[in-house]
């Protein structure tokens, strides 16, 4: 590719980034305020948008846009022409909420983009059917019906059941993929299919009898978490060394986090509010999620904008900071220890900040070794 058309796809693709990272510093700062940190708010009902600023928002936009990616070069005519319509109505649903529209726009925008996302992945299944493509077609399913439910004015812990299972089928999905070089048997994919199967269950289940729905899907998650530990090929890869043990290190201890919030859904799955409800969210939303995150960014990042990134050992700062907060945030939630869950909360935001400033900082390092050679 030139750079000339490398310059063009970034320039193109930069603004759904833009609006993505705006979604998320809101909802950083929005969550940090429902902590009791007396900060102002950007606008008077940004504290109730935290959880669609940092799902529907952030990660459902970024998520769209990594999709449109992959599929522009494997498509020709009007797809190649429509493949950035769903991270556009994703984008601007985020900035309505971001100055504080708050009517059935924005989240119908939201709900229209994670359509979008559906179709864009049954187009990909189309074209390569298999198990993970209908994985992650699945995850983005529940992702739109997360957005439906919110727009219908569902009650919040019903709402987001659903955006759980997008993160967690999309993550799951994305690792079944890699798993195909380890050459897994029958039963270990059976294993996989029942995990999720029990998962799905609870959510489905979770909309008459919201206990027993997330006890159900805590389950499995519990179920899907050791599948990841068990069978996930990061086990062979964490001897190597530089980015390679690093993803590995990160996806390994973000199976973790999944695995604890299934043990704390099993036995607090009843909670719709308070600690313990924090406590489920967070293992999953931050433990599980950026590190996964953390773990792929230095992957993708070239690939979507086509700006190259350089690993540096400093990577391990922001994932070390994002466990020790969290560990801290989450044992202050389950002891009802005020200062430790508010002070883990900061040092979470911490986190994420220095996972930016890590990763513009390495691909500025890469610019440098591209222009010396």
């Amino acid at each position: 590719m030139n750079i000339e058309n490398a310059k063009t796809q970034f320039l193109r693709r930069l603004p759904f980034l833009i609006i993505s990272i705006l979604a998320l510093l809101a909802g950083m700062w929005s969550g940090l305020i429902r902590l009791g940190w007396a900060w102002p708010p950007l606008n008077p009902t940004l504290p109730m948008d935290h959880g669609p600023l940092m799902v529907a928002g952030f990660l459902g936009t970024l998520i769209a846009l990594e999709r449109s990616v992959a599929l522009e070069i494997m498509v020709s005519g009007v797809w190649k022409k429509l493949v950035y319509l769903p991270p556009l109505l994703s984008g601007v649903g985020v900035l309505l909420l971001l100055v504080g529209v708050q009517n059935w726009v924005g989240p119908l925008l939201l709900l229209l983009g994670s359509i979008g996302l559906v179709l864009m992945l049954l187009k990909i299944y189309l074209l390569h059917p298999v198990l993970h493509s209908a994985v992650i077609g699945l995850g983005a399913v529940l992702l739109a019906m997360g957005n439906l439910l919110w727009l219908l004015g569902a009650p919040v812990p019903n709402v987001v059941l659903w955006w759980a299972g997008f993160l967690i089928l999309t993550i799951a999905g994305e690792r079944l993929e890699l798993s195909r070089m380890l050459v897994l048997s029958t039963l270990s994919r059976w294993l996989f299919v029942i995990s999720m199967i029990v998962f799905l269950t609870g959510l489905v289940l979770g909309q008459v009898n919201y206990a027993l729905g997330a006890r159900v899907a805590g389950l499995g998650m519990l179920a899907l978490a050791l599948w990841l530990l068990r069978y996930d090929i990061a086990w062979r890869r964490i001897k190597a060394g530089g980015q390679t043990r690093f993803i590995a290190i990160s996806l390994l201890s973000g199976y973790v986090w999944l695995l604890v919030a299934g043990v704390l859904a099993v036995f607090y799955g009843g909670e719709i509010s308070g600690l313990k409800y924090d406590a489920i969210l967070h293992a999953i939303f931050l433990g599980f999620t950026f590190t996964m995150i953390f773990a792929h960014a230095p992957i993708i990042f070239p690939v979507v904008l086509r700006v190259p990134v350089t690993y540096t050992p400093w990577f391990y700062s922001h994932l070390i900071l994002l466990h020790i907060s969290l560990i801290l945030r989450v044992g202050g939630d389950l002891m009802a220890i005020g200062w430790a869950r508010q002070w883990g909360g900061l040092l979470n935001a911490v986190a994420l900040l220095l996972f930016l400033f890590n990763t513009i900082m390495s691909s500025r390092l890469a610019g440098k070794d591209d222009g010396s050679n």
